[in-house]
């Protein structure tokens, strides 16, 4: 007797935009906290990337969380938190927070995941209990995976503080570590409770932070819209500049064509062969892994992108003028075109890591046209040589920044 039975689980994605989460847009956050309240207050553990203790928007909500009293907020200054690479912050005593190392490094091992297992344990979270993490998406990927491990699943509500996290990875379903000098190798599936994206929390990041998220802003509306990809083509001297009003503008359309595809895709969980998302990626990864993550993972991916754009020329019809205009974006922003570490054999090699990773034959979206992915199976490596041989003549445009 065999029993074979389809059936679905609802979810909601909660995501909000804000322009002064510490300030008069708070509510949004304690509203999603206290949306399925019960009786007692929730138990709140706050995480936060250490490189933001002495950001001011950051103090303001960690003090505007410490006074809110619908909120059971768990306090880091009652217990011995060792500093980060031996260095004491100041900044660190006032704050009920929770700090954890940001960037890749967060990533590279489990020790950081097995600390934030360690202050579930000791504080008794439970499945209605709730993780807030502040950072970005390195920082936001390691709390998101202890979260979701820890009693199958505890609710995390993401403040993503980079324009890259904001736009794409922010409001995704995975998590993950690296494992195996991998990318992503270890990690789940798992729909936060919330998401919110907060315009104050990108004003000091550096520049080269800033522009990092447009990369996948611009492959995003490569796979899906026209009207997106030329907006941030005529925006693009206003965000090299950092104009707010067209910058967050920029990111609330990617992370609306990401959130569409997540939620309308039919796949969020990626258990099909094609991975439309990862536009750019598979030699973006590589990339990270050969540049010992010397390269940011939104300068990584500016690569990527321009690369397959110059391979689906070649190969699959994509008009040369779209080469050109996104060269020139990624070109004015500042971003990447080209890496030393990129050489024939070191990337095509990425290509069998990503066929593992999917699990499975090789499937990579390429484009025929703007809004007109299509998927492939096989690489044509003689061409995909000739596209690394094109890209390199960016080279001096990226030694000279």
């Amino acid at each position: 007797m065999n029993y074979d039975v389809d059936f679905s689980v609802p979810f909601r994605h909660r995501v909000r935009f804000t322009s002064e989460l510490s300030g008069r847009d708070f509510e949004t956050l304690t509203n999603l906290l206290i949306e399925d309240a019960p009786s007692i207050p929730p138990k709140v553990l706050l995480i936060v990337d250490h490189g933001l203790a002495v950001n001011q928007p950051v103090r303001k909500l960690n003090e505007r969380l410490e006074n809110c009293e619908v909120l059971s907020l768990l306090d880091g200054r009652a217990f011995d938190i060792a500093p980060v690479d031996g260095q004491k912050n100041e900044a660190h005593e006032p704050s009920p927070a929770f700090f954890v190392k940001g960037g890749e490094i967060c990533k590279n091992d489990s020790d950081d995941v097995e600390q934030i297992l360690a202050w579930v344990n000791r504080f008794d979270l439970d499945r209605r209990s709730y993780v807030i993490a502040i950072g970005g998406g390195a920082l936001l990927d390691c709390v998101g995976y202890a979260a979701a491990t820890a009693h199958r699943g505890i609710r995390l509500i993401r403040i993503p503080t980079t324009t890259l996290a904001q736009a794409d990875s922010g409001v995704g379903v995975k998590n993950a570590i690296n494992y195996f000098n991998k990318k992503n190798w270890l990690g789940t599936f798992a729909v936060p409770w919330a998401v919110v994206n907060d315009a104050s929390l990108l004003e000091t990041l550096s520049d080269r932070d800033f522009v990092c998220g447009f990369s996948e802003a611009i492959k995003v509306s490569l796979l899906k819209s026209a009207e997106d990809f030329d907006f941030l083509c005529q925006s693009v001297d206003r965000i090299r500049d950092r104009e707010i009003e067209s910058s967050f503008k920029a990111i609330q359309s990617s992370c609306r064509l990401h959130l569409e595809h997540i939620t309308r895709g039919g796949d969020p969980f990626e258990t099909l062969e094609a991975r439309p998302l990862d536009f750019g990626h598979w030699s973006a990864h590589k990339l990270e892994s050969l540049t010992e993550f010397e390269l940011r993972h939104g300068e990584a991916v500016a690569i990527g992108v321009l690369l397959d754009c110059i391979y689906s020329a070649k190969v699959h019809g994509l008009p040369e003028e779209v080469v050109d205009k996104v060269a020139n974006f990624f070109n004015v922003l500042g971003l990447p075109l080209w890496h030393e570490a990129l050489t024939h054999r070191s990337i095509l090699d990425g290509l069998e890591e990503f066929r593992q990773h999917l699990g499975g034959r090789l499937t990579v979206t390429m484009i025929e046209k703007i809004g007109k992915p299509i998927d492939v199976h096989e690489i044509d490596r003689q061409q995909m040589r000739s596209a690394i041989d094109r890209l390199s003549r960016f080279r001096d445009a990226s030694r000279c920044r």
